[in-house]
């Protein structure tokens, strides 16, 4: 894929993903430094109440069915868990996707690895809980991650670089804001602890592509911005695929855990305004169009998320009032 900006080299300088890798390459390597020395290697092993764990039936023979009541886990805390988790279930694809397009050589493929590494423990730690303090079926949660594990994941921004660099920007945000509400609706302090602790490798994600995304409008200003625009505007979380997501999210946005009030206050507008996105000047014609029509995009979402507020509020009233009567 050719990719244009005016405003670098000569009047039209073309942009393909190759030259943009090597471009950014220096970039990578500082932020991946920078990455190394602040993030702090941790046990999973650790978070996981074992003492909680039992056999299930099967080859026991004194396994125990599993029962909801078996968890102090809340019915909202059970729903996103299992979200979570089948999400990072999907690595495998994850990471072959990035190693495609970032590469495996140099800084961009020590980058590639180590995230993979640090997400890897995420799915790790999370199945662990889920089984030893018997949060979810393990039954059904098996067959779901068979289920979305066949269906196998493909980006929507698999056809570009930059527009992949854009979108985990965000994404990884939304994953940590995810796990943090998700912590704290769960009812579990121990759970509520393990999600914090991944929270902070997400959050480190994100730091990394939010500051390359950073170099990138320095390096090709018009091309990002409309990358930027493009992932906000199509913008869908990377579990979006697994079985029954759509009941999922609905159950998540109402319990607060993540909806269109959470995206665009914690999740979109952060990273807009650490970049100045909005208020960026210098742009060629295409870049400002981009630039205008994410801002009408971000003015609308919030519209929606506003009215979305106030049928949660009203769906909180009646709820109180049934309870009241």
């Amino acid at each position: 894929m050719t990719i244009t900006s005016p405003h670098l080299g000569s009047p039209s300088t073309d942009w393909t993903d190759a030259r943009l890798l090597y471009a950014l390459e220096e970039v990578v390597e500082t932020e991946l430094n920078r990455h190394l020395k602040v993030a702090k290697d941790w046990m999973p092993h650790e978070y996981v109440p074992f003492g909680d764990a039992r056999n299930f039936p099967g080859f026991f023979e004194d396994g125990e069915a599993w029962d909801k009541k078996q968890s102090k886990v809340t019915e909202i805390g059970r729903i996103a868990l299992v979200v979570n988790l089948l999400t990072e279930d999907n690595l495998p694809s994850y990471h072959h996707e990035i190693a495609a397009l970032f590469g495996r050589d140099g800084a961009w493929g020590t980058w590639v690895h180590r995230w993979t590494a640090e997400e890897g423990r995420h799915g790790i730690v999370m199945r662990d809980y889920l089984l030893a303090s018997r949060a979810v079926d393990p039954d059904k949660l098996e067959a779901s991650r068979m289920a979305h594990m066949n269906e196998g994941f493909e980006s929507d921004n698999r056809h570009s670089m930059l527009h992949t660099v854009a979108y985990v920007a965000f994404q990884e945000l939304a994953t940590r804001v995810s796990h943090r509400n998700t912590g704290h609706q769960s009812g579990d302090p121990v759970c509520d602890r393990m999600l914090a602790r991944i929270a902070i490798d997400e959050n480190l994600h994100m730091v990394f592509y939010r500051n390359l995304l950073k170099a990138a409008f320095e390096l090709a200003p018009d091309l990002t911005m409309q990358s930027v625009r493009d992932v906000i505007v199509n913008f869908r979380m990377p579990g979006h695929g697994m079985p029954g997501f759509e009941r999922a999210a609905a159950q998540m946005a109402i319990g607060e855990v993540y909806n269109m009030r959470i995206h665009h206050d914690d999740v979109l507008q952060p990273v807009l305004r650490h970049l100045k996105v909005l208020e960026m000047d210098g742009l060629g014609p295409e870049g400002l169009q981009a630039q205008e029509e994410l801002g009408f995009f971000m003015g609308g979402l919030d519209a929606e998320a506003s009215k979305f507020d106030e049928k949660l509020a009203a769906r909180k009233a009646r709820m109180a009032a049934r309870a009241a009567g």
